[in-house]
């Protein structure tokens, strides 16, 4: 078995003048991909994925650029679509967040539901991975609700927030063949 790394971009620069899939990270942001990009699986990584979001592009070119790897931009990788409301602020936004995930099966307030969120991110990992050598190790640069809707689907679990990352720049390693397998267990993000 080969493995991949999701990891979520970490902190943004919020502006509520600029589409959110727009956003690039913040400095704060850029620190933490920067020294992601120095961990221990990095050195190991042969092929870098990444949504077509600016801020998990920037993370993913941490990566290339220590690296050599050209990223592969995947739009279908994309977060959650939350256009229908654009910009919340943070308190709404962590509401309507958890609606999304307590009752996945509803678009909330217009956004994508998260099962077909999910169905998306699955079909596009299996999808993009099926291009890449099987004993490649990959890295997929991305997002909180997209790795968590991942990471449900490789444990075979209800859609929960109770398996979303505690911070943005967090990761974790799963084994390729858990996409058809769904036999991950107690995965868990850990915090660059």
């Amino acid at each position: 078995m080969t493995w991949c790394i999701y990891l979520t971009h970490p902190e943004v620069a919020i502006d509520p003048h600029v589409p959110v899939p727009e956003w690039g990270l913040s400095e704060i942001g850029r620190a933490r991909a920067q020294q992601a990009a120095g961990l221990a699986f990095a050195s190991e990584i042969g092929a870098i994925v990444s949504s077509g979001e600016t801020k998990a592009i920037e993370t993913a070119e941490y990566f290339a650029a220590l690296h050599d790897i050209t990223p592969v931009v995947r739009a279908d990788l994309h977060e959650n679509d939350r256009s229908a409301t654009g910009f919340l602020p943070p308190a709404e936004f962590e509401a309507v967040a958890d609606q999304f995930f307590a009752d996945p099966e509803t678009s909330v307030r217009g956004w994508e539901r998260a099962v077909d969120a999910q169905t998306r991110i699955v079909t596009g990992v299996q999808d993009v991975l099926t291009g890449i050598a099987p004993e490649t190790p990959v890295l997929l640069a991305g997002h909180g609700a997209a790795g968590t809707l991942l990471m449900c689907h490789l444990m075979n679990a209800a859609i929960s927030r109770s398996h979303d990352q505690k911070r943005g720049g967090s990761w974790y390693r799963f084994e390729k063949d858990w996409l058809a397998t769904q036999a991950a267990r107690d995965l868990r993000w850990i915090e660059v």
